[in-house]
């Protein structure tokens, strides 16, 4: 592959330019994270004021990560076609276009669409930084430097996201929080053409649309599926899966007689790949769904503010960071696959307190629970990318890094389809049949409907809240089972890989893009 070099650098310049580029690029590698914490914290605030059903309430909190999946490896083909900067300049714009349409929605469709619309634009960014950063740094020593700056950029906007958010919460409207990236957008849109060089390939392969447009129909028509089954198993659930596995069976035979497939899964014939991309898939699948439950249990349920709310996940994120910086650690003595398998055994007893949590003194068990479980979930993270490239040809890194992307986005969009429709189906059965619809679809909701009952009102709060809480319990064990299953599957497929010597989980040489893509190595994000 041939890269268009750099332009040369004008009169003047030192070689702290590249660092004043990372700057900017970290910008909205923090924004990422720090945009989904603070979701979390607004979903009961925006439930009261938009009355989403249960449904549009899951699709406006993961249809984000849905379009994100479905649109990164297109969007890797696409930087290298028209360049890595043009397409993060797009993405910030569209960004930031996105969450000025959030902040002001007027109903819960708008709201979706915009995050739709995030979601997409959340693909051209974060791809986009981290192949710059690799084009930008030719030394390695520097290179490894900004690349544990952009993963520490990813934990720091975790940790930052709910404090911010609850601060914006205490003191404004609910669509405060997406009004977030605007001004931290604004510094990429105004300085990336002074301080980052273009990247792109003029070999790239064509972008297939055919192949585009059957991914989103095999996996969207599936997550409905997965929503639709909470309400019951019934011909429009058997109508929708049918239809994603129909289009999932053309888009692969499709792949595999393209010269330059969308997703290249010849990959998956090696033991080690498929392994990886299991363990990002159901690990993350098994965080998401209670990660998203906890901070609506600490506001709606235990009555926290959501400042109160955002210090209380402040341990989770600090369990991310500890397992994320103890597990290259780890890895250079020890299997990777044991290190994982332990990090999910560990991940078991926070799985199994959130299972016990109740509507009475639940703050402090859940909120160490979850540092428990980021903090045991955080090995799959650092290392499933960096195996899946690991195992690939050289020549093969890029699709195998963006498909590890796509796997891990996946997984954090199915946990909350999954477990977020188990939990609203075990709120809903624990309403009573007399209560005002809008409470039998969401808690906020219930809080909402009480305060306009003249009578009641009580009775219908406290059974919202214990309703809630055994939907939490249900997302909880349930993720639990997926842990274990991922817990399997990485013995049986990866147990074989060895430890990895040197300073980093995998250090290779530097997985520059392929046709199919321009990702690198996915670092971990947290949710």
């Amino acid at each position: 592959m041939t890269a268009v070099p750099a332009p040369a650098p004008p009169p003047g310049a030192t070689v702290r330019r590249p660092w004043l580029g990372l700057a900017v690029l970290l910008l909205p590698v923090t924004l990422m994270t720090a945009d989904l914490g603070v979701l979390w914290l607004a979903t009961p605030h925006l439930a009261g004021d938009l009355a989403p059903t249960g449904a549009e309430l899951l699709w406006i909190t993961d249809i984000y990560g849905f379009l994100t999946a479905g649109t990164l490896v297109v969007m890797g083909t696409l930087g290298d076609r028209i360049g890595r900067r043009k397409l993060l300049l797009y993405g910030s714009t569209g960004f930031v276009a996105a969450s000025l349409v959030a902040a002001y929605a007027t109903s819960p469709l708008v709201l979706i669409l915009a995050r739709a619309l995030l979601g997409v634009a959340g693909a051209a960014v974060l791809p986009s930084t981290l192949s710059l950063i690799s084009h930008m740094f030719t030394d390695p020593r520097q290179r490894a430097r900004a690349v544990a700056m952009w993963v520490t950029a990813l934990s720091v906007g975790l940790a930052i996201g709910p404090v911010v958010g609850g601060v914006l919460l205490d003191h404004w409207w609910w669509g405060s929080v997406f009004l977030i990236g605007v001004p931290v957008m604004l510094p990429v849109l105004l300085l990336a053409k002074v301080l980052l060089p273009e990247y792109r390939d003029p070999d790239a392969g064509r972008l297939d649309l055919t192949s585009v447009a059957l991914f989103l129909l095999a996996v969207l028509p599936l997550i409905y599926a997965v929503k639709d089954a909470a309400h019951g198993f019934g011909a429009t659930t058997a109508a929708a899966l049918a239809l994603g596995a129909a289009f999932a069976v053309a888009f692969v035979r499709r792949q595999n007689r393209l010269a330059h497939p969308l997703l290249e899964l010849r990959l998956f014939r090696n033991r080690a790949f498929t392994g990886a991309l299991l363990a990002l898939l159901l690990g993350m699948t098994a965080l998401n769904g209670v990660e998203y439950l906890v901070p609506q249990y600490l506001q709606a349920v235990a009555g926290r503010s959501p400042l109160e709310a955002g210090l209380w996940l402040l341990p989770g994120a600090a369990g991310l960071v500890a397992g994320s910086q103890l597990t290259p650690v780890l890895v250079r003595t020890v299997r990777p696959a044991v290190v994982i398998v332990a990090g999910l055994a560990v991940a078991l007893g926070g799985y199994a307190t959130v299972a016990t949590v109740s509507t009475v003194d639940g703050v402090v068990a859940a909120s160490l629970a979850l540092a428990v479980i980021m903090f045991g979930v955080a090995p799959i993270s650092v290392l499933g990318t960096t195996l899946a490239v690991g195992s690939a040809p050289p020549e093969k890194a890029g699709a195998a890094a963006a498909t590890g992307q796509t796997a891990y986005d996946l997984g954090l969009a199915l946990g909350i389809a999954v477990t977020g429709s188990i939990a609203a189906a075990v709120y809903r059965g624990g309403i009573p049949a007399d209560a005002p619809a809008e409470a039998r679809d969401t808690i906020g909701g219930a809080l909402t409907a009480a305060e306009r009952l003249p009578q009641g009102a009580d009775a219908l709060v406290a059974a919202a809240r214990e309703a809630f809480t055994h939907g939490l319990q249900w997302a909880a064990l349930v993720s639990a089972g997926f842990a274990l299953v991922t817990a399997g599957l990485v013995w049986v497929l990866l147990r074989h890989v060895p430890p990895v010597s040197g300073s980093a989980p995998a250090e290779r040489k530097d997985p520059a893009p392929d046709r199919s893509t321009g990702a690198a190595p996915r670092a971990p994000s947290g949710a």
